[in-house]
């Protein structure tokens, strides 16, 4: 069967049935939006992942528990500002208190919605703003709320993170959206990052959350902005089958369109969070291959992508392969110098681990484009890895001191 084309736009249209909305509750001295609801009128199959520190923001461990163990939800409540992370068992009621709330402001049962908090660690939740917040949020949600949502999540990001994107099954009209935000704290697994997918297709809850872990694989967990992980990553992906299609699953005709929906708007929301990443001003994809075992690819590949040497040589459009060589000679891969070959944008600047052909000036002119790729070869076997990352400007540090 020929796979199907599918368009992708960079707006929050809200698939059918779902309702949202951001509002400026004041949780923030800036006064910009800071609270955000995404609702479904109808139970929707709920999937999700999580980060992997091991220090975990209440609304993770809240929403994790009821991934696994409801596995429907009617909503999202979302507040920025304050992250509900290192809270204690004060963090976990406001957490629970937060869907409370909301639920009754829909006549829903508590477990069916969930909390994101992202911002400022260890710092309590401000109750007495976000409850006021969520009851003006439950009076605002409509279907046109999707772009004043993806506004009301954000932290640090300049610009707001949102892609939509159509598909068929069964002959049935059915649309895919994912709303995120991201910009600092980016080395999942996962990363300061929030992302709220909603469909309306009708999808195999486990079926689902084997898709959404394999889409996450290719996208939120192939970013680095600065090497740092986040207490409080989530991504949730929420289909309430108002599309009215049989079950997406595998074997299903229109699985293929579904996955590649999911995989199309995540790899889209993850290259924004690179390309907004703090002071960031260029997006490089780096690549290793020829290495021995996939780990080594790994380590090798995040090695490069995450030294800050070779992250600021970037800013200054000056291709320093040498410290490309010194982050793959410190990783845990295994490599010998005498057998590495580096290319930029396919031009060939090492063999063999020395200086090629490739004059600096060619060379350099590649490192000034804002997006640019950086191909390595170990020539020891056969894996290969790649990490999509943005350089570190003075920008950078002003942000985060």
């Amino acid at each position: 069967m020929k796979k199907a084309s599918l368009k992708f736009s960079a707006a929050a249209v809200l698939p059918a049935g779902f309702r949202a909305a951001g509002i400026v509750a004041g949780l923030k001295a800036s006064g910009k939006p800071d609270m955000a609801l995404f609702f479904s009128d109808s139970p929707a199959a709920l999937a999700g992942t999580f980060t992997t520190n091991q220090v975990k923001a209440a609304t993770v461990r809240l929403d994790a528990e009821r991934v696994a163990s409801v596995g429907i939800a009617h909503g999202i409540v979302v507040n920025s500002g304050q992250a509900n992370a290192c809270t204690g068992k004060n963090g976990l009621r406001d957490a629970q208190a937060m869907a409370i709330h909301a639920a009754a402001q829909f006549g829903v049962a508590p477990e069916t919605f969930l909390v994101c908090s992202t911002g400022r660690i260890g710092v309590p939740l401000r109750m007495d703003v976000i409850l006021p917040g969520i009851e003006k949020l439950s009076k605002t949600v409509g279907p046109a709320g999707g772009e004043s949502a993806a506004r009301g999540i954000m932290t640090t990001d300049l610009v707001p993170k949102r892609f939509t994107v159509p598909f068929t099954a069964n002959g049935k009209s059915c649309r895919l959206t994912g709303i995120a935000k991201g910009s600092g704290m980016i080395q999942p697994c996962m990363a300061t990052m929030l992302a709220f997918l909603l469909t309306d297709a009708q999808v195999d809850r486990r079926a689902m959350q084997k898709a959404l872990k394999a889409a996450v694989d290719k996208s939120f967990n192939r970013i680095s902005v600065d090497a740092d992980q986040s207490t409080n990553d989530t991504v949730l992906l929420l289909a309430n089958g108002r599309a009215g299609n049989a079950p997406l699953k595998p074997g299903h005709r229109d699985w293929p369109a579904f996955v590649a929906a999911l995989e199309g708007v995540t790899f889209r929301l993850a290259m924004a969070m690179v390309r907004d990443g703090e002071g960031a001003q260029k997006l490089v994809a780096v690549t290793v291959r020829g290495a021995r075992t996939p780990a080594d690819a790994e380590a090798a590949v995040r090695s490069v992508a995450n030294s800050f040497l070779v992250k600021t040589s970037w800013v200054g459009s000056y291709p320093n392969w040498g410290r490309l060589m010194d982050a793959l000679g410190y990783s845990a891969a295994q490599v010998d110098e005498t057998k590495v070959e580096i290319h930029y944008d396919g031009l060939l600047a090492v063999k063999n681990g020395l200086k090629a052909g490739a004059s600096i000036e060619r060379l350099s002119k590649i490192a000034a484009k804002k997006e640019f790729a950086i191909g390595i070869d170990l020539h020891l076997g056969r894996h290969a890895a790649t990490v999509y990352s943005c350089d570190c400007t003075e920008d950078y540090v002003k942000i985060n001191k």
